[in-house]
């Protein structure tokens, strides 16, 4: 298929367009680097780990993988750094991780959906093949740890689904195992919207049409794996978030809507009839947690993509790691977001904490105005949009507490909370088959749910005033002082 397309303008607060234009980017920044011949079997993985169990670190992309093409390429740690993920956001460089999430929620405040426009082509389209020519296991997929059940080419990817009621679009990152040449394993957590999707075509006899992007544009990444309200189209929050329309094509097979300028795409169908076992896989817990189990598969019909084409990877790991990181400055601004709309007054900051997976351990911090004010907060955080999956620990402070340091909260909840009193508890919440926490013979029932602890580290409302006063400067004279005296620590 001839390849004839116009570059998308590029929006407001962005200078990239596309995985390449970003990847020249973060190179000019001197925060890629290049490895050659590692292999997939050990070394990919093992970097990996490496590099997003560390802060700041530089994104990778290796090459001349043996038994591969050397010309087929794979990106990891694209989004460890907080740099990268101000310039993925169209934000400005050099802000901390608190004033990026805070930057983020102004961004998405009052966004108008913007739809895609459909091109004819696109660079995806440079090399095709369909039926028996389609062959998965070309792409250096690596093993990513140790103990996973296969190779999972889904990591740092997408899958794209249509709601077959009212045609809604959804994008959302799952994780994808390559069973052999045309056939995907693929698990998809109760409750996503993927998987909504999906089960109404098997609810009604019918294969569902899956198209699965594992390289595009970095925000359209970010995008599918963040709280994106139901019923809205990633690709229409993107698209508002540019100030441009993202460039889709129809996928021959699905005709689903794929990037233009995705880096490989797949396209097929997947039914309740045909499953395999699929798993373990190390998931965002730091566990197996999930062990394997008979999921869908997806029969691969068509296969796209770019020459030199980019593996994106985002593998899991143990957190705080380099997926703990980005999420938290997302849905950290989502979080904040979902209480003020819920009517909540004087939240000063909220914060989803990475040692959690930014799921696992959420502190919003508030400026008390009434009695039940730091309660109303808790149960609101632990079940709005943002908070309700797979949560465990939510903490309520003052808003001399900064919310995103563990230190701070720790001495809060160490001295101004009493466990007889200060507890809440929600049992029967909304979690998932990967909560290493759930027993064994409740996950054989299907049972995915757990209990929520809330915590109120507030001063108690009915006598703060009389409680001890802090030994601390307050946090504008410490800043001062960190200007003036922060030469004695060097």
């Amino acid at each position: 298929m001839a390849v004839t397309h116009e570059r998308p303008t590029v929006g407001e607060g962005f200078t990239y367009r596309g995985l390449r234009e970003w990847l020249e980017a973060v190179d000019r920044l001197g925060q890629l680097r290049a490895v050659h011949g590692a292999n997939a079997d050990e070394d990919i993985g093992a970097a990996t780990d490496v590099l997003q169990h560390a802060a700041e670190s530089p994104a990778a992309i290796f090459d001349q993988v043996p038994g591969y093409d050397p010309e087929y390429r794979v990106l990891v740690n694209s989004f460890g750094a907080t740099d990268r993920v101000a310039l993925t956001l169209g934000l400005p460089l050099g802000l901390s991780k608190v004033e990026l999430s805070e930057g983020w929620r102004r961004k998405i405040r009052g966004l108008k959906p913007l739809p895609p426009d459909e091109v004819g082509d696109g660079p995806v389209f440079e090399n095709v093949r369909r039926g028996d020519e389609v062959d998965m296991t070309i792409f250096p997929a690596p093993r990513w740890h140790p103990l996973d059940g296969g190779r999972y080419i889904g990591t740092g990817s997408f899958d794209i689904t249509r709601d077959p009621d009212d045609g809604w679009v959804n994008l959302g990152t799952y994780r994808v195992m390559v069973h052999d040449a045309r056939r995907l394993g693929y698990y998809i957590s109760p409750g996503k919207h993927g998987r909504l999707h999906r089960q109404k075509y098997f609810d009604r006899g019918q294969p569902c049409p899956v198209a699965m992007v594992f390289g595009s544009d970095p925000l359209l990444l970010l995008a599918s794996c963040t709280e994106i309200p139901f019923g809205v189209s990633e690709y229409d929050w993107v698209g508002a978030i540019r100030g441009e329309p993202m460039q889709v094509t129809r996928g021959p097979v699905t005709g689903l809507p794929i990037p233009a300028d995705a880096e490989i795409v797949v396209e097929g169908h997947a039914s309740d009839q045909e499953t395999l076992t699929e798993g373990p896989f190390g998931e965002w817990t730091g566990y197996y947690a999930s062990d394997s189990r008979q999921e869908p598969v997806l029969t691969v019909e068509a296969l796209y993509f770019r020459n030199q084409p980019i593996l994106v990877g985002s593998p899991p790991g143990r957190p705080p790691d380099e997926q703990s990181r980005y999420r938290a400055v997302l849905r950290s601004a989502l979080l904040r977001d979902e209480l003020e709309k819920a009517g909540i007054p004087d939240v000063v900051a909220a914060w989803q904490h990475e040692v959690g997976g930014s799921r696992l351990f959420t502190v919003v911090s508030i400026r008390q105005r009434y009695p039940g004010h730091s309660r109303q907060v808790l149960h609101v955080a632990a079940q709005c949009r943002a908070g309700a999956y797979a949560g465990r620990y939510t903490v309520v402070v003052d808003e001399d507490i900064d919310p995103s340091d563990l230190e701070e909260v720790m001495w809060a909840l160490c001295t101004r909370s009493d466990p007889a009193t200060s507890i809440d508890l929600i049992q029967r919440a909304w979690s998932t088959p990967l909560d290493p926490r759930i027993p064994p013979d409740r996950k054989a029932a299907r049972d995915f749910t757990n209990s929520r602890a809330l915590i109120d580290a507030t001063r108690p409302w009915e006598w703060r005033e009389q409680f001890a006063p802090v030994n601390v400067p307050p946090r504008e004279a410490r800043d001062a002082a960190r200007q003036r005296w922060g030469h004695l620590l060097d």
